[in-house]
């Protein structure tokens, strides 16, 4: 494959310094502050609301900022037009020109900004053949499946040899399987082409699976920023315990003595489903068993709260069985009970 022949511009960090966005009196993301390396992948996570694409927006100049400086490759480009910001976006919806073959698509942009046709025929060939689609470019996008148009939505972007990659959650039109094969192609894809990429998505195993740093967001704040092994070992907070894993955190409200003062203080401890085990400890009822293959998710009724656990399928139990769950305290996070923010 002929990675050499698509070079990238050699530093395209990205910086975001105390970048605010509003809509009239609506704030969507307050004080932004966030470092993107060069060459890395970053993926902005969060549930719908949280700014991600809207971060991700105004990296493009799609969206102005209402406050802040965004930099890349250390040149702030506040007031500088989207077309000039070395930049390109792939969505969801992919975007192709009907009318127009694969081919004609990948060299659409190309063609406006005047490169030479042996250039341009260079660079489409050097990207269909990337991304398998060379025996696709003479056909239209209809006919082509989802995952071939999105193959050529993303050697769109490629084709324009940016210093930056935005992707805007471009696998969500797409069906599980076909979901889980792009996404190892498009990390696969930055790791050879080394260009510096942001990510956007609700989904947090693309999240886990794609990133090598994640930002986790929430209602315009940064929750937590870190790689994926760093948040789900070490959430900075219970909304990122919850949001991060699948199923989520099991959170227990309770309270530990503070050898000090010898007083209490109020805890939410917070154990992951894999790390529940039958044995001496919390008793439980089981309310329901649910079999996915390798592995079985657990329901269960502890007192007033709800478990989940996750086992082997031949050693979990049964619906209806009383059982004791056992957790390494190792494997218990604290997080204070009023601010919700983890204990170290």
């Amino acid at each position: 494959m002929a990675h050499e022949a698509l070079p990238f511009s050699p530093m395209s960090d990205v910086t975001f310094t105390s970048v605010a966005k509003r809509y009239g009196d609506t704030t969507v993301i307050d004080d932004l502050n966030l470092h993107i390396n060069d060459h890395e992948l970053m993926v902005l996570v969060g549930p719908s609301g949280c700014g991600k694409s809207t971060a991700l927006r105004m990296i493009a100049g799609l969206e102005d900022i209402s406050g802040g400086t965004i930099a890349i490759g250390g040149r702030v480009v506040n007031d500088v037009a989207p077309k000039d910001r070395d930049i390109a976006m792939v969505f969801q919806s992919y975007a192709l020109y009907p009318h127009m073959t694969a081919r004609e698509n990948l060299e659409f942009g190309l063609r406006m900004r005047g490169v030479a046709r042996d250039e341009m025929r260079r660079r489409v060939d050097d990207a269909a053949e990337i991304l398998g689609i060379a025996s696709l470019l003479d056909r239209r996008p209809k006919d082509l499946s989802g995952g071939q148009r999105q193959r050529v939505a993303v050697g769109r972007a490629i084709v324009r040899k940016p210093a930056v990659f935005l992707f805007d959650e471009p696998l969500s039109n797409l069906d599980a399987k076909l979901r889980v094969q792009m996404r190892a192609e498009i990390t696969r894809l930055q790791q050879a082409l080394g260009t510096t990429s942001v990510y956007v998505t609700h989904d947090q195993v693309e999240a886990m699976t794609m990133g090598h740093r994640i930002t986790v967001l929430r209602d315009g704040k940064i929750q937590q920023i870190g790689t994926p092994g760093e948040v789900y070992d070490h959430p900075a907070n219970v909304f990122v315990a919850q949001f991060i894993g699948m199923p989520p955190m099991n959170l227990l409200r309770g309270s530990v003595a503070e050898s000090l003062s010898g007083g209490a203080r109020n805890v939410i401890a917070g154990v992951r489903p894999e790390h529940l085990r039958l044995g001496d400890g919390i008793p439980a009822v089981i309310d329901m068993v649910e079999p996915v293959g390798h592995e079985t998710i657990v329901y269960a009724t502890a007192g007033e709260e709800k478990l989940v656990a996750i086992f082997d399928p031949h050693e979990a139990p049964r619906a209806g069985e009383r059982v004791s769950f056992s957790v390494d305290p190792a494997r218990v996070h604290l997080f204070d009970a009023q601010t919700e923010m983890a204990l170290r």
